[in-house]
């Protein structure tokens, strides 16, 4: 198996700043990072890296059709054997089912997807609450992992999103973030690790998440 981290392009992911900042992060690590769409490549990389913007019914859809459904079962088969790092809606496509346009999921964590609630409702300074949050916001450790290493507990990083994930069970939620409420901002399981927010939008700790996640060993 080669030392390659494998980006999936399927289409709708922001591939060159995750790339880019994949890039940064495997410098000096003996890792070779690749955007690709090609199954075969997903198959042979050491770590994927699964990104996605957009409508999660729309990343899925491209998902799918991508050389015919093969390039969505090499995600699985990353999913259950290697380390897999998901971004954004990236995340939210390893749960089960979302929200937004009833959509399906990948399942390779269990849990649900639902949308902000928050209409009408003020923010502390009085102001009201926006969907889709959109800047800066905490994440709290809500469980030790790897990929946290050196990153300190309630630090900052970069959010763009209506909907969040829900996790079947709560110690597959290792990031915790208060908007309006507490909801999941990480999820992890074995080989998986994922955000809601965008690391590579994330300045150093962000650098410092992708650089974890290449030395990470599940």
């Amino acid at each position: 198996m080669s030392r390659t981290v494998a980006v999936v392009d399927y289409g709708m992911g922001n591939l060159r700043s995750v790339s880019q900042a994949v890039l940064h992060a495997a410098a000096g690590t003996g890792f070779d990072v690749v955007v690709t769409a090609e199954p075969d490549v997903v198959r042979a990389a050491e770590r994927v890296v699964l990104p996605g913007q957009g409508a999660m019914r729309d990343c899925m859809r491209e998902l799918r059709e991508a050389h015919a459904g093969s390039l969505l079962a090499a995600v699985l088969e990353a999913g259950a054997s290697k380390p897999l790092m998901g971004v954004c809606v990236g995340m939210q496509m390893l749960l089960d089912h979302s929200e937004e346009q009833d959509t399906p999921g990948l399942g390779l964590i269990r849990g649900r997807v639902r949308r902000f609630q928050l209409e009408g409702r003020l923010q502390p300074d009085g102001s009201r609450y926006k969907v889709p949050q959109m800047g800066w916001n905490q994440v709290l450790q809500a469980r030790p992992h790897p990929v946290w290493a050196g990153v300190p507990d309630a630090s900052w990083f970069y959010f763009v999103h209506s909907f969040y994930a829900v996790p079947a069970d709560p110690a597959h939620s290792v990031g915790e973030t208060d908007y309006g409420a507490r909801f999941t901002s990480a999820v992890a399981r074995d080989n998986i690790f994922a955000t809601q927010f965008h690391p590579e939008k994330s300045a150093a700790h962000g650098l410092a998440l992708y650089r974890n996640f290449l030395g990470w060993c599940p």
